[in-house]
């Protein structure tokens, strides 16, 4: 086999190797989001309804305090142990969830705890922390069933391992049926200290046992405490 060495060689070796890297990459999060979006929290709905509330717009407001848009100062990496949402009463220890059969990301076995997405960042760590949690569960009301009542603004607390407190604000949310979640705009690198919530919502169908969309909250770190 003839090897050659010339510079038209090695512009061509430098090309392949982002795009197989690249490739690899969306593949992976393909199926992690893919995964997620055809088994998260496919229960009956309770009877307060069916149907997820509107997503917060752009310009919608009133919030708990922490703000959207965060510039909060990234933190090491520590694994969370519990998350709190004042606005919604919420209060949870977390389980780690990782990629169960298929490559689908695994849901909490308790319906009253949130679990977090253990392959990615940790809430704190620069990119997209990944925290889900159950809507409903027997027709009863689960750990994230109060998702969609959220508002730009409103703040997340994640208590931590090392004892530090992460604080994010909310800054926007956004339903989207499975069949176009977009997995790279949840899961795709991002610059700064940023926090999914997942759940699902929109219309139950009894027949097919799950729930037509996924309900995303994007928040940004907005600081810490001890």
């Amino acid at each position: 086999m003839t090897h050659t060495t010339g510079p038209g060689s090695r512009r061509s070796r430098r090309r392949r190797v982002p795009l197989a890297v690249l490739a690899a990459v969306l593949t992976v999060l393909a199926a992690v989001g893919a995964g997620l979006a055809l088994t998260m929290a496919e229960e009956p709905p309770s009877g307060r309804g069916s149907q997820a509330a509107p997503p917060a717009g752009p310009g919608d407001a009133g919030g708990t305090g922490a703000g959207g848009g965060g510039d909060g100062k990234a933190l090491g990496a520590s694994p969370p142990r519990r998350i709190a949402i004042p606005s919604l009463r919420v209060s949870s220890t977390l389980e780690e969830l990782g990629l169960g059969e298929g490559g689908a990301m695994d849901t909490p076995r308790d319906p009253d705890k949130a679990g977090w997405y253990t392959p990615g960042p940790a809430p704190g760590e620069v990119g997209p922390a990944v925290i889900a949690g159950h809507v409903t569960w027997d027709g009863e009301p689960s750990v994230f069933h109060g998702l969609t009542a959220m508002r730009k603004g409103d703040r997340i607390e994640v208590e931590r391992e090392d004892g530090r407190t992460a604080v994010f604000g909310v800054d926007r949310i956004a339903r989207y049926p499975k069949a176009d979640f977009p997995t790279l705009e949840v899961y795709g690198n991002a610059d700064h200290a940023a926090l999914r919530l997942i759940t699902c919502g929109g219309a139950y169908d009894e027949s097919d046992n799950r729930y037509a969309d996924n309900v995303v909250v994007y928040a940004s770190l907005a600081g810490s405490r001890p």
